[in-house]
């Protein structure tokens, strides 16, 4: 199963890696409509279980799929997957209502 993340809430304030900010992800399922907001600890677990998530590439329309990653201060978080562009395909997303 995956889900399309398309938008995100973060954290106020300065923070020393700007994934563990990000506090929300809004994301979509194709297979069934459904559209809902969790919290990044959420997707993270969903993702570590064996689902994908992902972000479209609003340049060329690709998809560019999360990864789970763990700070060194163990803070669980989520960031796609480093691909050709230096664009952070996560971090650009909108702000979700």
């Amino acid at each position: 199963m995956y889900i399309q993340i398309t938008c995100i809430n973060k954290d106020n304030g300065n923070h020393e890696n700007p994934y563990v900010a990000i506090r929300h992800l809004g994301w979509y399922n194709p297979s069934t409509n459904e559209r809902g907001k969790s919290t990044r600890l959420d997707i993270y677990n969903y993702i570590k279980k064996g689902n994908q998530a992902f972000v479209v590439d609003r340049q060329d329309g690709s998809r560019v799929y999360l990864e789970t990653r763990t700070s060194s201060k163990g803070t669980k978080y989520v960031r796609t997957i480093p691909n050709d562009t230096g664009r952070d395909n996560l971090l650009s997303l909108p702000e979700c209502p």
